[in-house]
């Protein structure tokens, strides 16, 4: 029954059912894996990629419209899960990036900057699939040192960490 449902679940949503099954037996057997949780985000989404996403302290407040190049309206002033993707991952590398400067001795330019892209398409399964390009400048650098901030960045970084394997994630230095 949990295996129909998630795999239902997987192919409304792009998702591999595999993926889902092993997601819903993993929350349902045990709450954490791997890691004692320093922060926790909430988010609620109702009306899918069509709909709304608030978080519990109601910060994020947003409305939700496919892309036209997915099929959808591409509604002017709404989001998409592919935006507020882009936007935490490049906010998350560019902090790790801090972390991985002072671990080098090296001063970030405060003008450094994290550009995030997140592209989805078909993978070769015929389902849907992410990557992702983050392009980093740090004005008054050589290209050599941030590029080794950027290196060591990406093994810091929770949400490189996390698509490490998973997604293509390509790193431009500037």
């Amino acid at each position: 029954m949990l295996f129909s449902a998630a795999r239902t679940l997987a192919l409304r949503s792009g998702c591999h059912a595999s993926r889902v099954f092993a997601a819903s037996f993993t929350v349902s057997s045990r709450r954490f894996i791997s890691i004692k949780p320093l922060y926790t985000a909430e988010a609620t989404s109702t009306g899918g990629r069509n709909g709304r996403a608030v978080s519990s302290d109601n910060v994020v407040n947003v409305s939700l419209s496919l892309p036209k190049e997915l099929g959808g309206p591409g509604e002017p002033g709404k989001t998409n899960p592919e935006q507020l993707f882009a936007a935490g991952y490049s906010a998350c590398f560019q902090g790790a990036m801090g972390v991985a400067a002072q671990k080098l001795n090296v001063k970030l330019p405060e003008a450094n900057t994290v550009h995030g892209r997140v592209h989805i398409g078909t993978d070769n399964a015929g389902g849907l699939g992410l990557a992702v390009e983050l392009q980093v400048q740090a004005p008054g650098l050589e290209k050599e040192t941030i590029q080794k901030v950027v290196d060591l960045a990406h093994t810091i970084c929770p949400y490189s960490r996390a698509t490490s394997g998973n997604i293509d994630v390509k790193l431009t230095v500037i």
